[in-house]
């Protein structure tokens, strides 16, 4: 009965009332009312924070709908290659299931293949692969920033943002430059004194699908002495050096943005991942012997952080001989799928910024408020896309993301092309403007 009482009593000194906001509590509340359009979709949109049950190639199963899969990064397909998986099984009796040792420690000598074929298929100097291409932001950005004056893309990547504002606080300056704009870059550099300039900005981007105009770039930042700085996690795998022999325009060898481009590494550096188009865990950034040498004794990552498992290691290994062997063919596809639904947006008249014909194809939608029941309707059809609400980004590019793969088949491509068709029809996706038709 005493103790029934005592628990009592702790219940009753509760306050009914809930307290005055602190200022903590009212910043949460500022945050979450800005989210509040991502929030719903969090917490009661099928579409988002989805448990997938189970997958047959790229038709994908959650609870009782079978969807056809267009949020896949995986370009190549090679989640799915038997080539690739059959393989794995030895390298895990070969090095068991996970090397603990930091790099700094010691690394498996997969580490030194991949490294060697991967710097031989970018045409770099050299290079150093890490588990993520955050990994890489938030360590190597500061580390090349030093106390001077980061200049990034307006549109680059969080993950880039990220790392400019850890570099911040270990003293750099940070200067934004408008999106696809070189004139804007060459003028702030111009004004700039500070003699230490690093210039970051993505490759493909990962919204409009395009690849930036990066000879333009390079020039300017090498006109005023600025190292380049590129993330091409979505152009690695899928573009490539030009050549009279290529199949597609996508180019050949998936070697990414700066052979793409017909560029150097002359003062660039590239940074790019195997999570996409490879289906890796592990990312990389190709540049000179003497930064890769820094990056061993000064960015966290190789020092402290644990590795890429076995599996990730084998599967890039594995990979590089699939893209050598066949790479060519399931870019030729990747390309053929691609244009498919692009021709199908163009017949349409409905917008997409997609210029390059890359396999991003971004879709906004007529009104932001409508995402939520165009995200049904998709789902309705069996198709399964990249919801991208506001703030992720602004509310006139509110809409949806389709990213192509070259394990989706023909037959996706129908239903995802069908449930466009019916969108168009009821007014749910955003008119090109006169001059894209």
């Amino acid at each position: 009965m005493e103790a029934s009482t005592r628990v009592q009593s702790r219940r009753i000194v509760v306050p009914t009332e809930a307290p005055a906001p602190t200022a903590r509590r009212a910043w949460v509340d500022r945050w979450l009312a800005t989210c509040s359009d991502l929030q719903a979709l969090k917490n009661g949109h099928r579409m988002s924070d989805a448990v997938i049950d189970e997958i047959d190639g790229r038709m994908i199963r959650i609870g009782d709908q079978w969807l056809a899969d267009f949020a896949s990064c995986n370009y190549l397909g090679l989640d799915l290659d038997r080539d690739v998986i059959d393989a794995v099984p030895a390298y895990l009796d070969a090095w068991g299931t996970h090397p603990s040792w930091s790099r700094l420690l010691g690394s498996p000598v997969l580490y030194e293949e991949i490294e060697t074929e991967l710097t031989a298929l970018l045409g770099s100097e050299d290079s150093l692969v890490l588990p993520t291409i955050t990994h890489i932001h938030m360590s190597v950005i500061p580390l090349l920033a030093g106390s001077g004056t980061i200049f990034l893309d307006q549109r680059a990547h969080k993950t880039i943002y990220d790392g400019c504002q850890v570099a911040a606080s270990h003293g750099a300056t940070v200067r934004r430059f408008r999106f696809e704009d070189p004139d804007h870059l060459d003028q702030l550099l111009a004004d700039e004194a500070n003699p230490s300039r690093l210039v970051c900005m993505d490759g493909v981007n990962s919204m409009t699908g395009n690849a930036p105009d990066l000879r333009a770039f390079a020039a300017v930042a090498r006109r005023h002495g600025a190292l380049l700085y590129v993330d091409d996690a979505h152009g690695f795998g899928v573009i490539g050096e030009r050549s009279p022999a290529e199949r597609c325009h996508y180019g050949a060898r998936g070697n990414g943005v700066v052979r793409h481009t017909d560029e150097s590494y002359d003062n660039l550096v590239l940074v790019g991942g195997f999570s996409k188009a490879y289906s890796s865990l592990l990312a990389f950034i190709a540049c000179p012997t003497e930064v890769k040498e820094l990056i061993k004794v000064a960015a966290p990552p190789y020092l402290y952080s644990g590795p890429s498992p076995v599996a990730s290691l084998a599967t890039v290994l594995e990979g590089l001989k699939v893209n050598a062997r066949r790479g060519e063919q399931l870019r030729e596809r990747l390309c053929r799928l691609t244009t498919r639904v692009l021709d199908a947006v163009d017949a349409l008249g409905v917008h997409t910024p997609n210029r390059s014909g890359f396999p991003i194809v971004e879709l906004p939608i007529a009104d932001h408020s409508r995402i939520g029941a165009v995200g049904d309707l998709l789902f309705d059809r069996g198709v399964y896309v990249t919801l991208a609400a506001y703030p992720l980004v602004p509310k006139d590019e509110v809409g949806f993301r389709v990213q192509l793969t070259s394990a989706n088949t023909d037959a996706e491509v129908d239903t995802l092309i069908a449930a466009l068709v019916e969108l168009h029809a009821r007014g749910e996706l955003k008119l090109a403007h006169p001059e894209e038709r």
